[in-house]
């Protein structure tokens, strides 16, 4: 199970810090993701995280922006948000999947690796 907390009302330019809970042993030996669904758009990849933390992953339109991070000693995953913008403006979902079941990079970036998610955090910026 994952339990995302943190999200809020920002203004442009602010920031906001996301936090994914998740449950279980084996937290470490899962790579981890965050994806967002701004309003009236498709699921998005945000950024990646790998379980070892050596690999992280960004979407270009968060690039130097955002910063995904972990701590598996508390079986958590962080999305610390600088800089917003009002296109970040979205339902921001943690989600995990297995290490095992990562092939290659590309694959952190897509929505259908993860098989676990979490019930989302709204996140809105205000102009």
């Amino acid at each position: 199970q994952l339990q995302a907390s943190g999200g809020g009302l920002a203004q442009a330019g602010g920031s906001l810090r996301l936090s994914c809970a998740g449950a279980g042993r084996e937290f470490s030996s899962y790579h981890m993701g965050w994806f967002r669904r701004p309003p009236g758009k498709e699921r998005e990849f945000v950024a990646a995280i790998s379980w070892n933390q050596i690999g992280r992953y960004y979407a270009d339109s968060v690039k130097g922006r955002f910063t995904i991070s972990r701590d598996n000693a508390r079986n958590a995953v962080y999305l610390q948000m600088n800089l917003l913008k009002p296109d970040d403006t979205a339902v921001y979902y943690c989600a995990a999947t297995l290490y095992s079941r990562v092939s290659g990079a590309q694959d952190m970036y897509r929505a259908t690796t993860y098989d676990l998610w979490g019930q989302g955090a709204l996140v809105t910026v205000s102009s």
